[in-house]
């Protein structure tokens, strides 16, 4: 028994004494031939001959005539010192590479023939092998992430389109203190102009003015930034050019910083607490404060103590625990004014009040943030109103309560 629990192998340790002489083996080969290459180096010097390469050849790179010409593209070569030491570096690795690898050599990024073979031996046997799969991300901040691009392909994908299309996309990214406070509240977007009929390349996009108020607002360079601060329309420099056809076309974009608890769309207090018998009680309720808005897919993601099954006793909407996350995810299709609250209450045994932080929520909505909204799309020449369709999104890049 106690041979076996030392695990003394007479075996291995050859092949390791093996290993380390080809090792030293090799690093005493390349040292020589870095010692050969570097006279040869020399003497080439001395007789005037070209040295050997370096980066001052004309070889494929970039240069300073713009990108894919070829060279690095300097009027004189490197310095004869820096020459000497890539052209060592160079051939010492183009002769390794060519050069077999020794059969008992030490194998990295590959997987082993002998291990393959071993763990056969084991599954034969009838023992059980884990698949030691690539590591997924945070259980917490890769569920609500799923949920959250879900929910947007959704919302995407049944909409029709006329020749003239604006797309409105509303970002948040937002970390609330456990205890209450904002740490981080931001509200960034695009709008985009798609035009696939080129009778309405020469249009201007009229936006509401009293939506745009409190904004930090930039139009794309090819826009006349005058014609929008004006009478906040969109339009090209060049009214005598058209927009491009076929392509979605980012003409303004929008930032909204806040530290004030009042741009919070959406508040949720999470209350652990001991229950004095080595586990929490959590109640955890949720809150619309802004009412305009319409939430769906709303998913609120508790993370848990690992192997701890939560005991949920009452809740709105729906839930899920993800035993292989450590995660209790709860669902609420829609949280509107006519629904703006819920609570739902567990408990867990073998637990503290930091394990269920931090919450990670996810939802999307119809109604932008940053109330960006098209007023009205006209003909250059005539102002003959042109038909538009449009769509607005609004979701979640991070909405954390740490």
């Amino acid at each position: 028994i106690k041979t076996f629990v030392e695990m003394d192998s007479h075996e291995e340790k050859v092949y390791q004494a093996v290993r380390q002489t080809q090792e030293r083996d090799a690093r005493q080969k390349m040292r020589e031939k870095a010692k050969e290459l570097q006279r040869q180096r020399m003497e080439a010097s001395k007789r005037g001959g070209p040295s050997l390469g370096g980066i001052g050849s004309r070889s494929g790179g970039f240069s300073a005539d713009g990108i894919g010409s070829s060279g690095v593209s300097s009027s004189s070569g490197a310095s004869s010192a820096n020459t000497g030491i890539t052209s060592i570096d160079v051939d010492t690795k183009s002769k390794a590479a060519a050069k077999p690898a020794s059969r008992n050599a030490l194998k990295l990024g590959g997987k082993s023939k002998d291990v393959d073979s071993f763990v056969d031996q084991l599954k034969n046997e009838g023992e059980k092998i884990a698949n030691l799969a690539p590591a997924a991300p945070a259980g917490g901040s890769s569920a609500a992430a799923s949920a959250s691009a879900a929910a947007k392909a959704a919302i995407a994908s049944d909409i029709h389109k006329e020749s003239v299309h604006l797309k409105i996309e509303d970002k948040l990214v937002v970390r609330l203190g456990r205890d209450g406070g904002v740490q981080q509240f931001e509200n960034s977007g695009l709008l985009t102009l798609r035009i696939t009929d080129e009778a309405y390349g020469r249009i201007l996009l009229k936006l509401s003015p009293n939506h745009t108020q409190g904004l930090q607002l930039q139009t794309h360079p090819n826009v006349d930034k005058e014609l929008f601060k004006s009478r906040t329309t969109i339009g090209l420099k060049n009214l005598g050019k058209p927009f491009p056809l076929n392509t979605d076309v980012g003409v303004l974009k929008w930032r909204f910083v806040s530290q004030d608890e009042s741009a919070v769309p959406l508040t949720i207090n999470c209350w652990p607490s001991d229950n004095g018998e080595g586990g929490c009680d959590v109640n955890i309720e949720y809150e619309l404060e802004a009412q305009q808005l319409e939430l769906q897919d709303v998913a609120i993601v508790i993370p848990l103590p690992m192997n701890v099954q939560p005991s949920v006793a009452e809740y709105d909407g729906t839930y899920n625990y993800d035993s292989r996350k450590h995660v209790l995810q709860w669902h609420i299709p829609i949280i509107d004014a006519a629904n703006k609250s819920g609570s739902m209450e567990f408990s867990c045994s073998a637990s503290i009040p930091g394990d269920f932080f931090p919450l990670q929520v996810s939802f999307v909505s119809k109604t932008p943030y940053a109330g960006v909204v098209a007023q009205d799309v006209v003909q250059v020449d005539s102002e003959a109103a042109v038909k538009y369709s449009s769509e607005s999104i609004l979701f979640v890049e991070k909405y954390e309560i740490v």
